[in-house]
């Protein structure tokens, strides 16, 4: 008898080491995602303990197949609290918190993991308030229990929550005080965060990071330095980050610099970082210099170098460097592509704009109305007005901004009377106009030479749409009047403000008194200008332009001596093209250094040929200096917009309009010339200057010589 029950002790010890085993196999296969070859190996046991049902059930689980898991769990010859602990662990990894809390109320008993596992399970969800009400009914609580419900606290925000049941654990570990501290820091409460971590035993190089962290995020970089010079524990790369990154959110860019170079490693956090630094003070070569010599970047990385181009008016290295990023097969993110949208509007990059917008449709980011908004924008500033109102027109449900982005792109292009109608079509829409709406139908109104309307509009602002006129409203209305030729109208609304005239005001009026010819109030305009904007060469150059239109040539010389003196410099005209993607800008005379300098030179040639047949006499009121007058027609024919004509001339085929960015006002000789340059050649020419829109066609322009 003694011999059959030792055989029988040997052989159950011989079975529970193979099933020990087979369940070590079965959760080590489950682990590499090898669930099928998981289930081979349970079913070739002959006899399956109740542990190797446990490592399938949670190996499906941990597989993403709940239903499967369910199934074999139901199919258990016997359970134990083991079994049943993971059914609610394996619902809690899925995501299902309901089938979960049943398996939890039907159990036949539970113990503090059971209780830990549901809580957990809560908090996840963020289901707060469910999980402390769970955590209040357990019968026993561990020191993972408390944990569990003070993180869940800390990660809602409820920082004075968490802070009770801190002050209440039994047992505060690093872990506990350490996310307290983070806490209290997120909310500003530093001094009380400093108590804790001074208070502290033990503390691990986590700590002394969230207390670095938590004076560099409260503006109080200073006390963090001190902090971190003596950190006894050797510091992490999320110390030296974090240390960081407290002077680029302080705005203190040099020091964040020398802390950068002393760094022993440069994660690509810190990288980013000073990028965003630099990017942020408009040192963009420094910028640039950091992002070179990353040995990687992540998608970050480039986002925050592409905006860094963008907002500082880097637009033609904003693109390369997106071209770069498709190169490298980087995959752009959301904010990327909403910087390359933005410049490809400042550029009128359509190409670059229209692949932009099919990386957005194939993401699915094309139904936000923000991003309609954005894209609306873009085709606005590449004029392609059409495009821009499909979109706008493929949104049932439209915001504010929506509206104005196409109000505001019907003005751009002088369409007053299609303006005014979507701005009638928005109030029977239900949405309310408000202050950037009247800019915009107050701006298309004065493009369009729709001076009634447009001052109906002005006076019902308040009792209408309950919009005090501001001053870029009161701008609008002095630069609708002073288009129309009335000059003394225009200066009565600015007597009448009841805000103070800014430069828009001021320059409203004197770029009216230019076209009209209003030297009297010019002088008056051009002095409040000076006054405002002494270093503005804007309103030298339009009194100049008077001026020299009547002739008096001393009075530019003194402009210009006055300067000089005051160390005044002229905005230099520019003009750009896009070819083939590539974007080509031209300067005044700014083709000298140009690789195909002889083939623009050619076609210039052309054109004044063909110039001349038509009847085309240079006005050389706008040439600014007292030279002969070959040299005024030869200053005229070197703008910077005819230069960038010739070159859509020269490289475009027939059918293709020729697209032209101005960065300043096109001058009234370009003007003529142009339109006769669309007749000649027969072709569409579409010039976008700082102010507006012109669309040269068959010798007629859009504006109907109305700008």
């Amino acid at each position: 008898m003694k011999r059959v029950r030792l055989i029988l002790h040997r052989t159950y010890c011989t079975a529970t080491r193979v099933n020990l085993n087979h369940s070590f196999q079965i959760s080590r296969l489950s682990k590499l995602g090898q669930i099928n070859e998981a289930r081979k190996c349970f079913d070739s046991l002959r006899f399956k303990a109740i542990g190797s049902w446990n490592s399938i059930v949670s190996g499906y689980f941990a597989n993403g197949n709940p239903k499967e898991a369910r199934k074999l769990f139901d199919e258990m010859p016997e359970r134990n609290i083991v079994s049943w602990n993971g059914l609610v662990s394996g619902y809690i990894k899925n995501r299902m918190i309901n089938e979960a809390r049943e398996a939890f109320e039907t159990m036949p008993e539970r113990n503090v993991v059971s209780w830990t596992a549901m809580v957990k399970g809560y908090v996840q969800e963020g289901m707060v308030d469910e999980a402390e009400f769970l955590f209040w009914t357990m019968p026993e609580k561990n020191e993972v229990s408390w944990t569990v419900m003070f993180g869940g606290l800390i990660d809602d925000g409820r920082v004075d929550d968490a802070r009770k049941l801190y002050d209440m654990m039994p047992v505060k570990d690093v872990v506990a005080s350490t996310n307290m501290i983070g806490g209290l820091c997120r909310e500003g409460r530093v001094d009380e965060a400093r108590e804790i971590f001074d208070g502290m035993r033990d503390r691990n190089v986590v700590t002394w990071t969230s207390m670095i962290t938590g004076y560099g995020q409260n503006n109080r970089v200073d006390v963090g330095r001190k902090l971190f010079e003596v950190m006894p524990e050797k510091k992490s790369e999320v110390t030296w980050t974090s240390m960081l990154l407290g002077y680029t959110l302080s705005g203190r860019v040099e020091e964040a610099e020398e802390f950068f170079e002393s760094m022993p490693v440069k994660p690509v956090i810190a990288c980013n970082a000073m990028i965003v630094g630099f990017g942020e003070q408009g040192e963009i070569e420094k910028a640039r210099k950091v992002f070179d010599e990353m040995e990687e970047r992540d998608n970050v990385t480039w986002k925050v170098m592409i905006k860094a181009y963008e907002r500082k008016g880097f637009e033609l290295e904003a693109l390369d460097l997106f071209g770069e990023m498709q190169r490298d097969g980087v995959k752009p993110s959301f904010p990327s592509l909403i910087s390359v949208l933005s410049v490809c509007g400042s550029l009128a990059s359509l190409q670059h704009g229209r692949e932009v917008h099919a990386h957005l449709v194939r993401c699915q980011f094309d139904v936000d109305v923000y991003v309609a908004s954005v894209l609306m924008t873009m085709y606005v500033k590449c004029g392609e007005l059409v495009k821009a109102k499909l979109v706008f027109d493929r949104f049932g449900s439209k915001d504010v901004i929506m509206w104005n982005s196409i109000i505001s792109g019907y003005a751009s292009h002088g369409l007053g009377e299609e303006a005014l109608k979507v701005f009638n079509e928005m109030a029977l829409s239900g949405t309310m106009p408000n202050k950037v709406t009247l800019i915009a139908i107050l701006t298309a109104c004065s493009y369009a030479g729709k001076v009634e309307e447009g001052i109906e509009i002005f006076e019902s602002m308040e009792s209408r749409f309950c919009v005090e006129p501001a001053v870029e409203h009161y701008s609008c209305t002095v630069d609708m009047l002073g288009r129309a030729g009335r000059i003394d109208e225009a200066m009565k609304v600015i007597e009448s403000m009841t805000v103070k005239p800014d430069a828009t005001v001021w320059g409203s009026l004197l770029g009216a008194c230019r076209t009209h010819s209003r030297l009297d109030l010019a002088e008056v305009a051009a002095k409040k200008l000076f006054e405002i904007e002494p270093e503005n060469a804007g309103p030298y150059v339009l009194l100049s332009s008077i001026n020299a239109s009547r002739g008096k040539w001393g009075n530019v010389a003194e402009l210009r001596k006055t300067m000089r003196t005051k160390n005044v410099n002229k905005f230099p005209g520019s003009s750009w093209i896009e070819i083939e993607k590539k974007v080509h800008m031209f300067t005044r005379g700014g083709i000298r250094n140009h690789p195909e300098e002889e083939m623009i030179s050619m076609v210039l040639e052309k054109t004044d040929g063909l110039l001349r047949e038509a009847g085309y006499s240079p006005d050389c009121s706008n040439v600014l200096h007292d030279v002969d007058e070959e040299e005024k027609v030869d200053n005229l024919r070197c703008h910077s917009e005819r230069l960038a004509v010739a070159y859509g001339l020269l490289k475009l085929p027939e059918g293709v309009p020729i697209r032209v960015i101005k960065n300043l006002r096109v001058c009234g000789d370009c003007h003529v010339a142009i339109k006769l340059i669309s007749k000649v050649t027969e072709r569409e020419i579409i010039l976008r200057d700082a102010n507006r829109f012109h669309h040269f066609k068959n010798g007629e322009c859009s504006c109907r010589d109305y700008w």
